[in-house]
């Protein structure tokens, strides 16, 4: 039988950017689903493939399809799949875990340490078809619009960045306005958050974020975010901070923002290593670090659609641009200066 083939973003080399390409539609197992792609958007984890960082070069399968955010259409099942069938609207989880370790039995397989990460160390969805484990399906609704669907995904780390720990009442400055740090603003609001700061150095993310629902807006390249921090929580400090950059100083001035028993959730990824004055910042201070990857399987998924649900998570405004999946480049480009939102590529 001949071999079908599609079209598909590859990452082609280990080097910056990446080719468009014919390469062959992926041949479903037994407990595997095929999707054609109807919608999929650009992460933070795409610009580091795409960039070529030292995380990236640590991390990605080459050659390989990425991207990892997705919203499709089942057009095949394997024949051991019982929880999904052909015609399901469905997105997908990421993390490709084995089930059998002690991370996956006590109800962490979210950091399940043989995990393969679709998009990144497994084919992702940046093509006409993607390829996923049954059990990594997660079905929407069928009135939901493709490009919001495919936004789950970092929605999911937003959610679970927001909520591992108490949110209600509570102060809260989230550092870095990307996508992920815009949703997380918007998740803290609908959850009960007291005063959401907002800091980053991108006048536009920081219009974006006021948007969003941030109640003080600091442009930490014309102000000291720690002093700003303080002066709008009485001199104490932010009780909760959302770290979403993964820029070293960012990171370090988000520890010095923090109130005395704070809480750090430290979702951005650096690229490279980060000093802290642990003594002073982070143990005389009594903080709480919570290192975020993903989506607690499958938690943070029932939170994200209960969020969505609601009525009460305002995300309008969130995608700012849309592509073809031909016109990459320009997509990237766009990424790369900050003045968009969220961008999704349209598959037709």
């Amino acid at each position: 039988m001949e071999k079908r083939t599609m079209m598909g973003l590859v990452k082609q080399d280990r080097a910056p950017g990446a080719v468009y390409k014919e390469v062959p539609v992926p041949v479903i197992g037994a407990n595997e689903v095929l999707v054609r792609v109807k919608a999929s958007s650009i992460c933070g984890t795409d610009m580091h493939i795409y960039n070529w960082d030292d995380w990236a070069a640590s991390a990605v399968l080459t050659p390989n399809v990425f991207g990892h955010e997705f919203a499709g259409i089942v057009e095949e099942v394997g024949d051991q799949v019982r929880n999904v069938k052909v015609g399901d609207r469905v997105s997908g989880e990421g993390h490709i875990v084995c089930g059998t370790c002690r991370a996956c039995r006590t109800g962490n397989a979210h950091v399940c340490p043989n995990t393969r990460s679709f998009g990144i160390s497994a084919p992702g969805c940046f093509a006409e078809y993607a390829v996923l484990p049954a059990s990594n399906v997660i079905h929407n609704r069928p009135d939901m619009p493709p490009e919001l669907a495919c936004l789950q995904d970092p929605l999911g780390n937003a959610v679970q960045t927001v909520l591992s720990g108490d949110i209600v009442g509570r102060s809260v400055a989230v550092i870095g306005t990307g996508a992920i740090g815009l949703m997380a603003i918007a998740v803290a609001k609908a959850c009960g958050a007291g005063t959401i700061i907002a800091a980053d150095v991108n006048p536009y993310r920081l219009d974006m974020a006021r948007k969003m629902g941030a109640d003080v807006l600091v442009n930490s390249a014309e102000t000291s975010m720690p002093e700003a921090v303080r002066s709008c929580t009485d001199g104490e400090g932010a009780q909760v901070i959302l770290e979403t950059s993964g820029h070293p100083s960012a990171i370090r001035d988000g520890f010095e923002a923090a109130a005395n028993a704070a809480r750090v959730s430290l979702l951005g990824i650096p690229t490279s290593d980060v000093s802290l004055d642990l003594a002073h910042h982070l143990i005389f201070k009594g903080i709480q670090v919570h290192g975020i990857t993903g989506r607690r399987m499958y938690e943070t998924w029932y939170q994200v659609k209960g969020l969505l649900e609601s009525g009460r998570l305002n995300l309008d405004g969130l995608v700012t641009h849309t592509f073809a999946l031909d016109r990459y480049e320009e997509a990237f480009e766009l990424m790369r200066t900050g003045k968009c939102g969220k961008i999704v590529f349209i598959h037709e």
